[in-house]
């Protein structure tokens, strides 16, 4: 356990590297205020002979004023020095919190299946959270507590050395129980910060599903779940309070049975200070090992070292013997595919659920990488070129139809920053989406609100109009774009369904656009219909509709 502790904090200690000026400041204020502490402490010998037992009138006078001043220096050095090491602990945190989200960033589509998005949050802000704890109180303490014993020892030693060999003599009793203590601790500490993932986990799932449970009457079973949880977190808080309750009372006790009463001033806080470091620096460090878990996870889509970026898309797609099968499967999701499909060209996805045709979608804008085979653009392998310059050949409308919780214009204009408000305009009109939108109380500028909550409208045949706001931000990037990919809902397809009046039409016309649907449409010139890991081509409407009955 020392090993990995030592290895983890070293790790932390690259973080605090760039900011050695400030932690050498810091410590020289440390030693500062620590002997301010050592100042006190000797001043009161002479307060005792000179003012109680000699009873020296300029001793009274003399020694009042100095103790205040000593105080008001130690007050001075000690507000410099938790100030500048607090800075460096929340620019360290704000450091880490960066590499960590953006390490997160790069993973797979497999890591957030694996992996629930409130446990990623619970890491993100409680855990780092955690290590600014370690950081700006931690170090401030630990730094001022080792020049305290330093000068508080000077001090006993000075005035006699063998009551001070006394009071030394319960440190290695002291050693032993802060850490069985701390081992403890760190445990507890490690279960504790799990059980508040998965309340977390649970309160995010509650409180989004809360239509679904309000529909089936399940609230009392949510509240079970949510009691069971939050009994068992507090056990454990309980747990850690005990424990580290305890600590102080024990040091208590074997301190008097070594420290003398004429130093007892000094011993007590030396005990009492280190033990308060120790469990605080156990409590964080399973916090230090779940921040520094996620960083350790390879991100499985890199680029290769010195693959250019793609140029662009003008002739062709192709999939040559295009194999996938996801990490922990036993089989393939797709084998053997090879299709070649050319610029203008409409082509559909259509299958059953768990057919694969999500799966082969998101080949290509290299979400997951083929297992066997290749995907060419315009004759580019696609782990040939940079993935940055693949996807911003690649417009998506997901079949989620996610919403950020900000305005109508951010949503649309999310693929392109640069895009002008006519742009944004222009896209919301080929997606059927403006005339609600300038309906809304601030048009573009209005809030959508949490998953587009804001935009949802009574008697909408189904779905919210902010359906139609990703399908904008869709046609907005398509328009600079040469290849688009839908991935479309399956209650927007199928012949005894409405036409999808929400789809950009307008923005068909200039390049290659594969669609993921459930049921053929008639309006397709080709659909391909995967089935068993392959696909079938259906080159007629008529041919489709014919499978999609056979199905039935």
């Amino acid at each position: 356990m020392i090993r990995r502790v030592t290895a983890i904090y070293a790790r932390l200690g690259g973080y605090l590297r760039p900011y050695w000026v400030w932690l050498a400041g810091g410590g020289l204020l440390a030693l500062f205020v620590s002997a301010m502490d050592g100042a006190i402490a000797w001043l009161v010998k002479p307060a005792m002979d000179g003012i109680f037992i000699r009873r020296d009138l300029l001793m009274l006078k003399l020694l009042p004023l100095a103790l205040l001043a000593v105080y008001v220096l130690k007050g001075l050095g000690r507000y410099a020095q938790s100030y500048l090491m607090a800075a460096v602990g929340e620019r360290v945190i704000a450091t880490i919190r960066r590499d960590l989200y953006r390490h997160i960033q790069r993973m797979p589509l497999a890591f957030f299946s694996d992996v629930h998005s409130a446990e990623l949050t619970s890491r993100v802000i409680i855990d780092v959270n955690r290590l600014a704890r370690l950081s700006s109180t931690v170090l401030v303490m630990a730094l001022r507590q080792v020049g305290t014993i330093i000068a508080l020892t000077a001090v006993m030693v000075s005035r006699d050395w063998v009551p001070t060999l006394f009071a030394l003599f319960a440190f290695p009793f002291i050693s032993v129980i802060v850490r069985a203590i701390g081992r403890r601790l760190y445990k507890i500490n490690k279960r504790a910060q799990e059980r508040g993932a998965q309340l977390v986990v649970l309160l995010q799932e509650s409180f989004t599903g809360t239509k679904i449970v309000k529909a089936f009457g399940r609230e009392a079973h949510e509240q079970e779940r949510f009691d069971g949880l939050n009994q068992r977190l507090l056990h454990l808080s309980l747990k850690n309070v005990r424990a580290d309750e305890i600590t102080e009372p024990l040091m208590e006790i074997i301190g008097a049975v070594g420290i003398m009463a004429a130093i007892w001033y000094g011993g007590y806080r030396v005990i009492n200070g280190e033990t308060r470091i120790f469990n605080t620096v156990q409590q964080t460090t399973a916090s230090v090992e779940r921040v520094f878990e996620v960083m350790d996870m390879p991100p499985a889509i890199v680029d290769r070292p010195g693959v250019p970026a793609l140029p662009g898309f003008a002739r062709t797609i192709e999939f040559v013997g295009v194999s996938f099968r996801y990490a922990d499967a036993d089989a393939d999701v797709l084998s053997d595919i090879t299709l070649t499909v050319r610029k203008g060209e409409v082509v559909a996805f259509v299958g059953m659920s768990g057919a694969g045709k999500s799966t082969l979608m998101d080949l290509l804008p290299r979400f997951h990488d083929v297992t066997g085979g290749r995907i060419l653009i315009d004759g580019h392998d696609l782990r040939d070129v940079t993935v940055g310059s693949l996807r911003a050949v690649i417009g998506i409308v997901t079949q989620e139809n996610f919403l950020f919780n900000d305005t109508i214009r951010y949503n649309i204009g999310y693929g392109r920053p640069d895009a002008a408000l006519p742009d944004i305009i222009q896209a919301a009109r080929l997606a059927q989406a403006h005339e609600f939108i300038v309906a809304t109380p601030d048009r573009y500028d209005t809030l959508v609100g949490e998953r587009g909550v804001r935009l949802s409208g009574r008697g909408d045949v189904g779905s919210r109009r902010g359906e139609r706001v990703p399908r904008a931000a869709g046609a907005l990037r398509a328009d600079t774009q040469p290849h688009r990919a839908r991935d479309r809902a399956p209650a927007l397809h199928g012949p005894s369904r409405r036409p999808d009046r929400g789809h950009p039409r307008g923005a068909d016309s200039g390049g290659r656009t594969p669609r993921r649907a459930h049921r053929p449409r008639r309006d397709l010139p080709e659909a391909l219909c995967p089935a068993d890991g392959r696909c079938r081509l259906m080159t007629t409407p008529r041919r489709s509709l014919a499978h999609e009955k056979e199905r039935r």
